[in-house]
């Protein structure tokens, strides 16, 4: 399941993770942010233990949606070593997400 991040853990989570991490910024009330729920579960599931999947509602966190200049919902974030190293805007298929993801991934 994907981690929930929030204003308190993004630091320890995202920041100082050892993993790349992903970050869904979402929230409830966005129909394609649904939409794209299976496909975050699915990855945390297929990547566990080499990729850091996580969710940040951006109604509980729009300090951090607005520190990483998130505009429009979803958008996804990878994160590798604390810095952000990919972006997209909208819903996205599985394998492009996997795509942005594949090059941070070590063994």
């Amino acid at each position: 399941m994907a981690l929930e991040l929030t204003s308190v853990n993004f630091s320890q989570e995202v920041k100082n993770s050892d993993k790349p991490v992903l970050v869904d910024f979402w929230a409830a009330w966005c129909g394609p942010c649904r939409m794209l729920t299976p496909v975050m579960e699915e990855l945390s599931h297929e990547l566990e233990g080499k990729v850091k999947v996580c969710k940040l509602n951006v109604d509980e966190a729009p300090e951090i949606a607005g520190e990483y200049g998130v505009m429009s919902i979803p958008t996804v974030i990878v994160f590798n070593k604390g810095e952000v190293v990919q972006q997209a805007v909208g819903v996205q298929p599985k394998e492009k997400l996997l795509n942005m993801l594949e090059q941070y991934i070590t063994e």
